[in-house]
């Protein structure tokens, strides 16, 4: 992380950390770009045990920054302090319960659209906490059991066949919006089953490819079958798309 971000986070973290509410501060992959990277942003995830003050008095304690945003429900701030885009993520402590517990309940897996909040987490450089919790919460997640990496697989390759047989529809009917959310859908699958296959959470979008060509077990020239399904150019028709989606979905399940 640059100078100039690393005096804005600290500047954030004190105020955050003068909140009673607030358990804990990290820092996500984003905030670790150059300021000059379209990716860049001071991303922070604030982890509340008890209430944060109003919109309003975040502006305020904020110092009024420019064109500061703030989700309906209050748990999403953007905005650009001194040139820096900044995005505050307020969430409660209780979501990661979870993780602290002896017995494990997986069902919220079914529900979520990957696991990259717990990347996050996992992570995540700590800026802030007031106990120990992140640390249990880490160690927790360091010992998930099987059965859970077995049960995200088994959720994601519904999801993947799922997506296929659209994907499939779509190509036959020259249907180009469906064609196009079928094959997000189905790239997203693959990406999760493969990275619980490696055990490991997922990272931001911004990364994916890179981390996901990185996995140590992977489907034989899975790099060029996913080269192929990323291509935006008119050599592979939506036809010859699904046909090689079906091959990776069937080299997917192999593994």
């Amino acid at each position: 992380m640059k100078h100039r971000v690393e005096l804005m986070a600290e500047r954030l973290t004190a105020i955050l950390a003068s909140w009673p509410g607030v358990s804990c501060v990290l820092s996500c992959d984003a905030s670790e770009t150059d300021i000059l990277d379209p990716y860049f942003a001071l991303v922070l995830d604030i982890y509340c045990n008890g209430d944060i003050p109003s919109v309003e008095e975040r502006i305020t304690a904020f110092d009024n920054p420019g064109a500061f945003e703030s989700s309906q429900a209050g748990c999403k701030d953007r905005f650009f302090l001194d040139g820096l885009p900044i995005h505050l993520e307020y969430k409660k402590t209780s979501l990661l319960d979870f993780a602290i517990k002896d017995e494990k309940d997986h069902s919220w897996i079914h529900n979520v659209p990957g696991t990259y909040f717990l990347y996050r987490i996992v992570h995540g450089t700590v800026f802030y906490r007031n106990s120990d919790w992140i640390d249990k919460v880490r160690f927790g997640l360091g010992a998930t059991p099987l059965e859970f990496w077995t049960d995200l697989r088994e959720t994601w390759q519904f999801k993947l066949e799922h997506h296929l047989s659209d994907l499939g529809g779509a190509a036959l009917k020259d249907d180009r919006y469906f064609y196009y959310v079928s094959l997000a859908g189905f790239m997203k699958s693959c990406a999760s089953i493969l990275f619980a296959i490696n055990k490991a959470w997922e990272p931001s979008d911004r990364n994916l490819t890179s981390s996901l060509l990185e996995l140590p077990v992977l489907p034989d020239d899975f790099s060029g079958q996913w080269g192929g399904l990323t291509r935006t150019d008119s050599r592979l028709n939506p036809e010859r798309i699904f046909q090689l989606a079906q091959r990776t979905a069937k080299s997917i399940f192999m593994l």
